[in-house]
Parts: structure tokens; C-alpha cells; sequence
């Protein structure tokens, strides 16, 4: 198994990208540590990879509260003996508004939550990391240069701060064996809530693609299960495109 030994925290672990990729890593062997802040989604996804033969547990935990989140990852590392995978997954909460008509204490509440959370998240992980010369920080988002979407507000502007983050993050914990990457994609249909114009949106990235598929849940997990391995030990301060096409580099 590609994680087998491996510990991972999940932050937003109830939710369908933490939670696809909470399963990609327990299915290689990881033990996951999923936090969130909704008890009932992060124990029905502990429930799927315990049922799947893996290990999950879960916390309750706001990853905007930096004592708590750094003393959480203590007592899991003191727990299971290291920390080997930190992934921040949880929302943006993102302000859908043009910008010429964008409020500026939402949008500086919206970026906030974006800068804070992972800062929280991965300082938290880095102590750690840094003392046992290795791990892996992994984001899912990534930027994207030909954005030609308007009306989609703070999403991508959270996205390539992030990005930005994760590039100084990478130069400065690269020396002690740390590596940070992140997954860019076009979209995952699964993901989607269901509403009566989610079909439309689901077949337009299905449309944009090269592969005519867009990448599911599964792809998520496998993905981020490979990044997170020693497979993939050459890799940092990159993206890491799964956009089946829609997206070209």
C-alpha cells in the first residue's frame, strides 16, 4: 500500500472532496483524522472507510481557531506518532458578486477565511513535519491564468492566494522534507448540490474536457493518495492538473 504507516489529517473531512480524499488515503493504508465542524458528515465518511477496512477518526474542530487546531494536531501526533498528511478542504464561503459591485467587508471576510485557515492548518502540520524531515501539505483548488469566468467573485481570487501561499510555503520547508502541492481541476459534477440548473453545470464541464469525462470522487482520492506517497517524492511547489482536459498548461 502506497500510505501504509501513513497518518493524514483531513480538515473538512465530512465534505465530498475531504471526504473522497480522506478514502483515497485510508484505502492505501493511511490512518485519517478527519476534522470539521459538523459531527453527523464526518462520522458517516469515517463510517464508509472503517466499513472498507480502513482507520478513521474523527473531531469537531474549527480550523479558524489556531489553539485548537494546534493542539488537536498535537494530541494526534502524540497519538499515532506523526504527522505525515495535512489537507485543508474545507469551504471558501465565497462571495458569487462582480467585483465593480462586490461589497469590501465581504470580500475581505471571504479572504480571510482563505488566508487563515491555511495558515492555521499547515503551520500546525509543519511543526511537526520539520522535526521528522518529512510530510506532505496538499490543497485542492488551484489557479488558473486564463480565467475567463465572470461573475464567479471571490472563488478564484481565493484559489490563486492560496497558490501564492503554498509557492512560499514550499521554498521555505522544502529544505527539511516537506513538500506542498495542490489539485487543480474544472470541476467535479459529484460535487455539486443538487438544484434544478445542476444538470446544465455538471454536462458543461463534462463539455469543456478533452477526455469528454470530468474527474470524479474516485479520481480525487487516487490522485491525492499518490501525491501524498513516496511515489511522488520528487514533486513540490507545483499543481497538480486532474481537469481531464478542460484546463490546459
Amino acid at each position: 500500500m502506497l500510505l501504509e504507516n501513513k497518518t493524514a489529517v483531513v480538515y473538512g473531512g465530512g465534505g465530498s472532496i475531504g471526504g473522497a480524499m480522506a478514502r483515497g488515503f485510508a484505502a492505501e493504508g493511511a490512518r485519517v483524522f478527519l476534522a470539521g465542524r459538523t459531527p453527523a458528515t464526518l462520522d458517516a465518511v469515517a463510517e464508509q472507510i472503517r466499513k472498507a477496512g480502513g482507520q478513521a477518526e474523527t473531531a469537531r474542530l474549527d480550523a479558524l481557531d489556531e489553539s485548537a487546531v494546534g493542539a488537536w494536531v498535537d494530541s494526534v501526533a502524540g497519538l499515532a506518532g506523526s504527522i505525515d498528511v495535512s489537507v485543508n478542504a474545507i469551504g471558501q464561503d465565497a462571495v458569487f458578486t462582480p467585483m465593480i459591485e462586490m461589497p469590501v467587508d465581504d470580500f475581505a471576510a471571504s479572504m480571510e477565511k482563505v488566508a487563515r485557515s491555511f495558515l492555521i492548518t499547515t503551520k500546525a502540520a509543519a511543526r511537526h513535519m520539520v522535526k521528522q524531515s518529512s510530510g506532505v501539505i496538499l490543497h485542492f483548488g488551484g489557479s488558473d491564468s486564463g480565467n475567463r469566468v465572470p461573475g464567479i467573485g471571490t472563488v478564484q481570487i481565493g484559489c490563486d492566494m492560496v497558490e501564492a501561499m503554498r509557492r512560499q510555503w514550499a521554498c521555505e520547508l522544502g529544505p527539511q522534507g516537506v513538500r506542498v502541492l495542490s489539485m487543480r481541476t474544472g470541476g467535479i459534477p459529484e460535487s455539486m448540490p443538487d438544484m434544478p440548473q445542476t444538470e446544465q453545470y455538471r454536462q458543461q464541464m463534462v463539455d469543456a474536457t478533452l477526455l469528454k469525462r470530468a474527474a470524479t470522487l474516485q479520481d480525487v482520492g487516487r490522485v491525492a493518495a499518490f501525491l501524498a506517497s513516496d511515489h511522488a517524492a520528487s514533486m513540490t511547489s507545483t499543481q497538480v492538473n486532474i481537469s481531464a482536459g478542460a484546463l490546459i498548461d
